[in-house]
C-alpha cells in the first residue's frame, strides 16, 4: 500500500496542475512524461530495468500528445503511473502495458475534467474574499483547496488501482485466451509506431525534411546503436543546414538588392 500510494503520489506532482516542481517544468513536462514515471516506479518497485523499458514504450505511444486549447483525449499522468505500475505488478509484456495505459488514461481524462469542474467552485469564494480583502481566504481558495481536490483525485484512485488491480490484472491475462493476448500485444506495439506518426507529422513540415528522418534511422539500424554518437552527429547535420539555409537567403537577399 505504501508503494502504490507514493506512485499515487509522483502521480500528483506530475499533473499539469501541480505547482511544486517549478510548475509545469519540473513536474508535467519532466515527471509526468512515461519514461520518467518508469524510472520513478522501477525505483519504488525495484526493478528500474524493466520500469525504464515498460517507460520508453508508453513513451513511444504519447510522444506526440499535446494539450489544443486546454482539450486533450488523454491524460498522460494517469496513463503512465497507473498503466506503468500495473504491467509491472502482472509482469506484462509492453504490447499489454501499452494498451493498459492507453485505457487507464481515459478514465484518468475523466478525473481530471472532474477536478477542473470541482476547483471552479473555488473561483465564487476566492471573489467574495477579495470583496471582504481576506488575503487568506484568497490564498486558501487559490493555493490550498484546488490542490487539495488534485491531490485527493490523484493520489488515491491511483493507489487504490495499483494496490487492487495486480490481482485483477494478473487473472485477466490469465483468464483470456492466447489469441486475444497477443492481439494486444500485436495493437499495442502499432501505438508506439502511431505516436511517432504523429510526431513526425507536427515536425516536418517539408517533405525534404524526411531525408533526415530517414538517415537516423539508417544510422541507428545499420551503424550504431550509440544514442550520444548519432545525437551529436544530428547536431553537426543540422547546423551545417543552417548554416547552408543562412547562406543561401543571404545571397537571395543581396541579388533581390542588386536587382532593385
Amino acid at each position: 500500500m505504501i508503494q502504490a500510494l507514493m506512485i499515487g503520489v509522483f502521480c500528483y506532482l506530475g499533473s499539469v496542475s501541480s505547482p511544486w516542481l517549478l510548475g509545469v517544468t519540473g513536474g508535467y513536462y519532466t515527471i509526468g512524461r512515461p519514461l520518467v514515471a518508469g524510472l520513478v516506479i522501477g525505483i519504488i518497485l525495484g526493478d528500474v530495468s524493466t520500469g525504464i523499458i515498460l517507460g520508453v514504450a508508453v513513451q513511444a505511444a504519447f510522444i506526440a500528445t499535446i494539450s489544443t486549447g486546454g482539450t486533450q483525449n488523454q491524460e498522460v499522468t494517469y496513463a503512465a503511473y497507473g498503466g506503468i505500475a500495473l504491467g509491472m505488478l502482472a509482469d506484462a509484456s509492453p504490447g499489454v502495458t501499452v494498451t493498459l495505459s492507453v485505457g487507464i488514461g481515459v478514465l484518468g481524462l475523466f478525473l481530471h475534467n472532474l477536478m477542473m469542474v470541482l476547483n471552479s467552485g473555488w473561483n465564487r469564494r476566492a471573489e467574495r474574499a477579495a470583496l471582504e480583502g481576506d488575503a487568506a481566504g484568497i490564498i486558501r481558495s487559490n493555493a490550498i483547496y484546488p490542490q487539495l481536490v488534485n491531490f485527493v483525485l490523484r493520489v488515491i484512485p491511483v493507489g487504490l488501482a495499483i494496490y487492487f488491480g495486480e490481482g485483477f490484472v494478473e487473472q485477466f491475462l490469465l483468464l483470456v485466451p492466447e489469441q486475444v493476448t497477443q492481439i494486444m500485444n500485436v495493437l499495442g506495439g502499432l501505438l508506439p509506431a502511431l505516436g511517432i506518426a504523429l510526431l513526425m507529422n507536427l515536425l516536418i513540415r517539408e517533405k525534404s525534411h524526411f531525408i533526415f528522418f530517414l538517415a537516423g534511422f539508417a544510422f541507428i539500424v545499420f551503424l550504431t546503436k550509440n544514442m550520444i554518437a548519432l545525437t551529436i552527429f544530428s547536431l553537426l547535420v543540422a547546423y551545417l543546414f543552417y548554416v547552408s539555409m543562412e547562406r543561401s537567403d543571404g545571397n537571395s537577399n543581396l541579388e533581390e538588392d542588386e536587382v532593385i
